[in-house]
């Protein structure tokens, strides 16, 4: 018995040495940069501030812009789920081309993600890509300049984020579809149910941990996303898709901000857990396990 635990403490060790250097270690000092003022190249130590990142932090116009483009980039969670469902449960019926068309939607899921921004900026581009070139086609003449226009590069970003979470989404409710009983969904046609009263009644509530699992984990990735928003704009134009994590990376590694990016950051973390618990406090209403 003690050999078998502490085998089971040499598998797990090598990801809880990783989870600790890289992870609990820089959590702890970015908690006690934020009451700091750092500047990362100046070469001097951290200096006490107190709460004086946080007053800055409500000054700052930037930041607030940053908030709202936050807020923004949540829209596309619940679109996307909603597609996700939608598809899961064509794609769970017998259609043509099932698997074929299973690969095409998941497919942007395991690719890598810097590999789709730029694939969704050849789709966008202003003057010879292939979505203005159809607007045109269809009698537009002044097409949207999508990323490259501060008016437009927020709806762009939200359309790519859409499509993005679409293929996950279905994958996963296709799993969760194909653990409903057919004994009851044929039960129930035999009772007179119709299509839209299956899925009203019986699919929705059963499916609804599912739909729970993926709003959780989609506001969260929203948050916290960075990688395909910078990839494409930098948070830019103007700004106009600079969101939390961008707002932070700025701070700290091009102005060398460290206490102040570190106060956005867990700022960050903040509205992740307040997100995260009143979605858990309202699921009892809705979520059928």
């Amino acid at each position: 018995m003690k050999r078998q635990r502490l085998l089971g403490y040499v598998f797990i060790a090598p990801n809880l040495i990783g989870m600790i250097i890289f992870m609990l270690i820089p959590a702890l000092f970015s908690f006690y940069l934020m009451f700091t003022d750092w500047v990362f190249a100046s070469g001097q130590p951290p200096h006490f501030i107190g709460l004086d990142n946080f007053r800055m932090m409500v000054k700052d116009d930037l930041f607030a812009v940053s908030v709202k483009n936050t807020l923004l980039v949540l829209i596309p969670v619940p679109i996307s789920i909603l597609f996700g469902f939608l598809i899961a449960v064509m794609l769970n019926n017998r259609v043509y081309f099932q698997k074929t068309l299973r690969a095409f939607f998941f497919a942007p899921y395991f690719t890598s993600g810097i590999a789709i921004a730029f694939v969704w900026m050849v789709l966008f581009q202003p003057t010879n890509g292939p979505i203005n070139a159809f607007l045109r086609a269809a009698g537009i003449t002044d097409p949207p300049k999508w990323f490259a226009s501060p008016d437009t590069a927020m709806y762009a970003v939200l359309i790519m984020l859409i499509a993005g979470g679409i293929g996950y989404n279905m994958i996963i409710y296709l799993a969760a579809l194909q653990e409903i009983s057919s004994e009851q969904l044929e039960a129930a046609k035999m009772d007179g149910a119709r299509f839209g009263q299956l899925l009203r009644l019986i699919i929705l509530p059963l499916v609804s941990p599912t739909t729970f699992f993926l709003m959780i984990t989609g506001f969260i990735g929203s948050i916290k996303g960075f990688g395909m928003i910078y990839a494409i704009t930098q948070g830019g134009p103007a700004n106009s898709t600079t969101v939390f994590s961008i707002f932070a990376y700025k701070k700290a590694f091009s102005f060398y901000e460290m206490g102040y990016a570190s106060a956005v950051s867990w700022t960050m973390f903040l509205l992740i857990l307040c997100i995260t618990l009143i979605q858990w406090a309202g699921q009892k209403r809705w979520v059928h396990y």
